[in-house]
């Protein structure tokens, strides 16, 4: 197999620096017999379970919190894993790499699915929402291979800042399920979504302008 050189990792997230540090932490305390793969597993159930929980909202709020609950495990697997290999010097970066953000794209379309079925945020929004994700995915890989930068975060904004607004959204829709604007009346996660959707529009737009400008300036046809 040819020579591998890893991406460098860009993570300018609120949370990045005290989230490093308590990651670390727990890797340096995870028992021997748990390894990366097992924390990878985890993090795609939980957000299958995140999923099933929302849908499950439809019925009861009980579903709201046990999304909540599922959103903190998926970020103890999904952020952890590839903390542990650091840690342990275990490093499979191609596997890795691989493997976590197939989980990742995965456990989108549950989420967004469950969502979606929820009752909490229409189908539609559901839907854009996701093909918006999978776009903004699609593109921080393609920069990922031809910039050899891997994007974490843009605007401050990364993973663990998302779950933590999805998680305060589903503990207020326990008592606000609806948002008022103009006198007229929409579901919260509606207004989140679309609010999101346009974000990540607008992230995907500045991403592939200024990816596009690097590369050109690269390969610049003399």
């Amino acid at each position: 197999m040819t020579e591998f050189r890893e991406a460098t990792r860009s993570l300018s997230g609120v949370t990045a620096t005290i989230e490093k540090r308590a990651l670390v932490w727990l890797a340096g305390r995870l028992p021997a017999k748990i390894n990366s793969d097992h924390l990878t597993v985890l993090a795609l159930v939980a957000m299958i379970a995140c999923g099933l929980s929302y849908w499950l909202a439809r019925r009861t709020a009980l579903g709201l919190l046990l999304a909540v609950v599922f959103l903190a495990m998926n970020w103890f697997g999904d952020s952890l894993d590839g903390t542990l290999a650091r840690v342990r010097q275990q490093q499979r970066p191609r596997y890795g790499f691989y493997v976590d953000h197939v989980v990742d794209a995965v456990g989108a379309v549950f989420l967004m699915g469950g969502l979606g079925l929820s009752g909490y945020m229409s189908p539609f929004v559901a839907l854009a929402l996701l093909v918006a994700y999978l776009l903004l995915l699609v593109e921080t890989f393609l920069a990922t291979y031809t910039l050899g930068t891997f994007t974490m975060s843009y605007f401050n904004v990364g993973p663990t800042e998302l779950r933590i607004l999805l998680a305060i959204g589903s503990v207020v829709l326990v008592a606000h399920p609806t948002a008022d604007i103009a006198g007229r009346e929409y579901l919260l996660f509606d207004v989140g979504g679309v609010v999101a959707i346009a974000g990540m529009i607008v992230t995907l737009a500045v991403a592939t302008i200024r990816h596009t400008s690097a590369l050109y300036m690269a390969e610049r046809v003399r």
